[in-house]
């Protein structure tokens, strides 16, 4: 979703180029992705075969990573990259188990002999789709794999696409297999979301499907949902910064620019109560493009694509006040919210949509994206309006139960159940009800 022309009259400094795109899927991609899925349904992995030839170039004897592969894949790695990756999954084991802990199972009698009560039950096996397009995103392996560990389930598939012909990349098989995978397939796109869903040559069937991807990942979730879970339906990433004159427009330039480069149509929106500390914001943001350029991994596109994304769908907007700051910032509902201002419990205490908040000027997007502890799968979209990001919730059922050990309990709520059965004009529900009075005599 393009940044949004936001309503009520905010001054901007900067506009998006980019029209808003049409609402819902593209239909090409729609259209594309029941193909592959009903023929994927129907072929098997013939057709998942042919899919991965003809998109990735990956045909190999089997789609199974062996332990020999991850072997070779955790060896390749140096020993400071082992530890961080050791460490953020600590990280986020922690606060999943946190979260884990807070889910609990109780029961209250609410009659003489009525008992109601709650369980939480992990889903028997989940589905992690781990991405490595453009760009490998190693801790996306934490947030799908070792979260529904954490939840309790039992089993774990994760499939994560091939680069360049060679399998799955080496630091990100790393950090799914020590995430705890139970099976990990080397197949990508929409192929492998339904192999996962329909249970294609013993890969699933999984009962969630979780982790982000293109447009097309986005539509196989999107279609597949009903017969199995999903965690979100996300688009590109999103940026939204509120700001005020005590902030270090360096530093905001930078973390806009961070969120601009996972992709030419990731948004990125300042709100800010200062025009002087936005001019300075679109004055860091050009030099630090043009550093950018310079400092780019050999073979990546430089600043190509941050730059793009802030030219097209990036935006500055001067509020008149901390109120309509916080009005915008729930209007838009961004994935990724960052405050940096002089009155950062106020905002706090008063911001309502966002996928996930970052309080102060230390915090920062990336900080959760690779290591922190909090899940960086959140919603997009203006998504975040009624739902939050994914967690162990995800991956847990809370299943309820009715039990009554008495005649007092049965008389207690029979004749209610009876009386409004009657104005249902339910007559088989009464008699259930009535039924089990005239045991009692």
């Amino acid at each position: 979703m393009a940044t949004p022309v936001l309503s009520g009259g905010p001054r901007y400094l900067k506009r998006p180029t980019a029209a808003t795109p049409a609402s819902g899927p593209d239909s090409a991609v729609r259209d594309r992705v029941s193909e592959m899925l009903l023929r994927i349904e129907r072929d098997g992995m013939d057709a998942i075969r042919e899919y991965s030839r003809d998109l990735d170039g990956w045909d190999p004897e089997s789609f199974d990573v062996t332990d020999a592969d991850v072997a070779a894949a955790t060896a390749s790695l140096s020993d400071d990259l082992r530890a961080s990756i050791a460490l953020a999954q600590e990280q986020v084991r922690s606060f999943a188990q946190l979260q884990r802990d807070s889910l609990t199972d109780f029961e209250t009698e609410t009659f003489p002999g009525v008992h109601l009560g709650q369980k939480q039950v992990p889903v028997a096996a989940s589905g992690a789709y781990v991405p490595s397009g453009r760009v490998p995103m190693l801790a996306s392996a934490f947030m799908t794999v070792l979260v529904p560990k954490v939840a309790g389930v039992g089993t774990v598939v994760a499939c994560s696409p091939p680069r360049a012909g060679a399998g799955i990349h080496a630091p990100v098989l790393h950090s799914i297999a020590t995430s705890g995978a139970d099976r990990i397939v080397a197949l990508g796109g929409v192929q492998a979301l339904a192999a996962m869903a329909f249970g294609i040559d013993g890969i699933g069937p999984v009962d969630v499907l979780a982790g982000p991807g293109n447009a097309f990942v986005a539509e196989a979730k999107r279609q597949l949902f009903g017969r199995v879970g999903i965690d979100l339906l996300a688009g590109p990433s999103e940026v939204a910064i509120i700001a005020d004159d005590s902030a270090d427009p360096e530093l905001v330039a930078a973390d806009l620019l961070a969120q601009a480069e996972h992709g030419p149509n990731s948004p990125a929106l300042l709100i800010t109560t200062s025009e002087t500390l936005g001019q300075a914001v679109l004055a860091e943001i050009d030099r630090q493009l043009d550093v950018l350029a310079l400092v780019s991994p050999a073979g990546m596109p430089g600043d190509e694509v941050p730059r793009r994304a802030w030219e097209d769908v990036g935006a500055v907007v001067v509020a008149a006040d901390r109120e309509e700051a916080a009005r915008l910032s729930d209007e838009w509902a961004a994935e990724h919210l960052e405050v940096q201002t002089a009155e950062d419990d106020w905002y706090f205490d008063r911001l309502k949509n966002y996928g996930s908040l970052f309080v102060g000027a230390r915090a920062t997007v990336a900080f959760s994206d690779k290591f922190i502890g909090t899940n960086h799968t959140l919603p997009t979209g203006r998504a975040a309006r009624y739902t939050g990001g994914l967690s162990v919730a995800k991956f847990v059922k809370t299943l309820t139960y009715q039990r009554i050990d008495s005649d007092e309990g049965v008389r207690a709520v029979a004749p209610h159940v009876a009386e409004i059965s009657r104005a249902d004009l339910m007559p088989a529900h009464e008699a259930t009800a009535t039924k089990r009075l005239e045991r009692l005599g």
